[in-house]
């Protein structure tokens, strides 16, 4: 692993702006933060830390899949709605262990949401319980009774 230098700090900031909207660059990799980035064989960025804590990886298609460090830095910096999963108390402990959310428990989510962004869910208190890639559109999310609303990658483990 090695610390991020200036071009890549830019690099990654951009294309954090573009995913996720303003803001998102320098919340996810701020300035005063320690950035390390670990490589692929061919130097390309694989996994970004932000002081010690996996915040993205880098994927080949030129986009970021979400940590849980990432999850929280984007829901303090942007819009609470935005890029989000709002499930029912029914689902928290499953997602948090990292467990799939279905449609038929989501209460609410970010209108913009499409299939195969990168979204935060969160709990009816807005507390993060994991991040993964959406399945379904917004709309779907809210109208099926059944099946996967978001494919969680990881959860944020339990508060105990």
């Amino acid at each position: 692993m090695t610390e991020a230098d200036g071009s890549d700090l830019g690099d990654l900031r951009i294309v954090a702006e573009y995913q996720f909207g303003a803001g998102a660059g320098d919340a996810l990799f701020p300035e005063d933060a320690t950035i390390d980035v670990s490589r692929s064989r061919s130097g390309r960025p694989r996994q970004v830390y932000v002081a010690g804590e996996r915040v993205t990886s880098y994927g080949t298609d030129g986009r970021f899949t979400l940590g849980v460090a990432g999850g929280h830095r984007l829901r303090a910096a942007l819009d609470d709605s935005a890029y989000t999963v709002v499930v029912g108390d029914e689902s928290i402990p499953f997602v948090r262990d990292g467990k799939n959310a279905f449609a038929k428990f989501v209460t609410d989510v970010d209108p913009a949401v499409r299939p195969g962004d990168e979204v935060c869910v969160v709990g009816p208190d807005g507390e993060l319980l994991g991040v993964g890639r959406a399945e379904l559109s917004a709309d779907a999310m809210l109208d099926f009774e059944t099946g996967m609303a978001v494919r969680v990658r990881e959860g944020a483990g339990s508060d105990e």
